[in-house]
């Protein structure tokens, strides 16, 4: 049962405006604040959001924390910080996989944590993934080459950043940058946050900051329409250049021998 309705009368009442002001601030009416507060109805998804926003709180906090004189909010910055997460079962009460595609990715930024906008993108399953919570996501573009653009990255959740593998590729979701597939350079900083690297190397790393990662995937596998061409006959130019580096590796096994 969720603690809303004690909720926005407490931290109302904390920032000293009527319910009149309230409502007009969220641009409502008053007698939907009157409803809300005595618990006879809860507010939309995009309301709750804003309403979250306006106190700084998250929506997970504004919904089912006891907010009150004793209430103490934990801090944001913590990469353990349990996060809710919202999945969808099939018929038997296995995890399904939901696939975000490019056109929906701007959409997850607003609805990763609504269960109604998860219940509404494409579902499917892969055995072969195991057991765990997995999403997939359409990447975009050529910064990730040799994956192609309109590949699918089926990852694994991450509960706690601080588990993230340097070298290992995480589909990364951020305010600034939304939904991105790239290669984590350094262990997670709480202080600073990811790193992140393409391995297209015509495209420079960046940080993404802390307070602006959302989720963290770890890539587990991949989908793509386009099969792999086979490798081209060696010219005299490689050749000539694989000779070149054999012949130092010779050269420098026998000079460690003697």
């Amino acid at each position: 049962m969720s603690n809303i309705s004690s909720n926005l009368k407490f931290l109302r009442k904390g920032k000293k405006i009527t319910q009149q002001q309230f409502a007009d601030i969220m641009e409502i009416k008053r007698a939907s604040v009157g409803a809300y507060e005595e618990d006879r109805a809860e507010p939309k998804y995009e309301l709750l959001k804003k309403i979250a926003e306006f106190y700084g709180l998250t929506m997970d906090e504004l919904a089912n924390d006891v907010i009150d004189d004793k209430w103490k909010p934990v801090p944001k910055s913590n990469a353990s910080n349990l996060r809710v997460l919202s999945v969808t079962v099939d018929t038997d009460n296995r995890e399904n996989i939901e696939l975000v595609p490019i056109k929906a990715s701007a959409g997850y930024l607003n609805g990763y944590g609504d269960p109604e906008y998860v219940a509404e993108l494409p579902k499917f399953s892969l055995p072969m993934v195991g057991q765990g919570t997995f999403r997939a996501f359409e990447i975009k573009g050529d910064s990730m080459l040799p994956l192609p653009s309109g590949s699918i990255i089926v990852a694994e959740y991450v509960e706690n950043w601080h588990d993230i593998k340097p070298g290992s590729t995480y589909v990364v979701v951020s305010k600034e940058d939304g939904v991105v597939y790239k290669r984590i350079a350094f262990k997670f900083k709480e202080d600073k946050g990811l790193k992140l690297v393409s391995d297209n190397k015509t495209y420079e790393p960046y940080w993404v900051e802390t307070a602006d990662i959302l989720e963290v995937w770890k890539a587990k596998a991949f989908i793509s329409t386009q099969l792999p061409e086979p490798t081209p006959e060696p010219t005299m130019e490689t050749l000539t250049s694989m000779m070149a580096q054999m012949q130092k590796t010779i050269n420098a096994v026998v000079d460690n021998s003697k």
